[in-house]
């Protein structure tokens, strides 16, 4: 069953996405879990604590990555290809890609030098399809400040930070096209999913 991951800078609706692509699957009959980056293991929710909690403002940036891709390795070991084999579709908010717009480009470690650690953590594996919610990082950082709760070690980073990722996944979407599909993350909900729909059903055949 297909394995689609779902990217995008803060703010850009991944999750209400996952959601209502899920509950489609579900009225369709079509098997599906949700997963998150990082975490959705007991080890990899202890690394979300380590990567994402403000009191590690000074972690080396390749400290940093190697966390996402140990997260990374044991969601893949532990959930994901299980649920691939069970004939289940898996839908991941955030993954590979993500280390690759984070600290490939915004950190600036390399985008190949990250895709070849997270292929040699994950065993290679690749979604089928992800869908990159592209939003102007001003209106993230706007929809950001109406939370309630404060921000992450990875939100409170500078505007330019956040700049780096955005275009870091326009490069990616121009560098692995026949995976990779941009959407207009400031469309309203609806519009968003129907686009989200109409690629599903190109790609898999799903009537949703």
């Amino acid at each position: 069953m297909p394995f689609i991951t779902f990217e995008g800078i803060d703010q850009s609706g991944k999750s209400t996405q996952i959601e209502k692509l899920a509950a489609a699957l579900g009225q369709a009959g079509i098997a599906a879990i949700q997963v998150r980056e990082p975490g959705g293991t007991a080890l990899g929710d202890r690394i979300r604590e380590i990567l994402l909690g403000p009191e590690h403002e000074g972690m080396d940036s390749w400290s940093e990555a190697l966390l996402y891709a140990a997260a990374r390795a044991q969601l893949v070991s532990e959930v994901i290809r299980p649920a691939l084999a069970a004939g289940k579709t898996v839908l991941s908010d955030r993954y590979i890609d993500s280390s690759l717009a984070y600290q490939g480009f915004a950190r600036r470690l390399g985008c190949q030098r990250v895709l070849d650690l997270n292929l040699w953590a994950t065993e290679g594996l690749l979604p089928d399809l992800t869908l990159v919610l592209h939003l102007d990082v001003a209106c993230s950082r706007s929809r950001l400040s109406l939370r309630d709760t404060g921000e992450d070690r990875i939100e409170s980073e500078p505007l330019d930070f956040h700049k780096r990722v955005e275009d870091g996944y326009h490069k990616l979407e121009g560098m692995f096209p026949d995976r990779i599909t941009g959407i207009d993350g400031d469309k309203s909900v609806e519009e968003v999913f129907s686009r989200i729909v109409a690629l599903c059903r190109q790609r898999f055949g799903w009537e949703l």
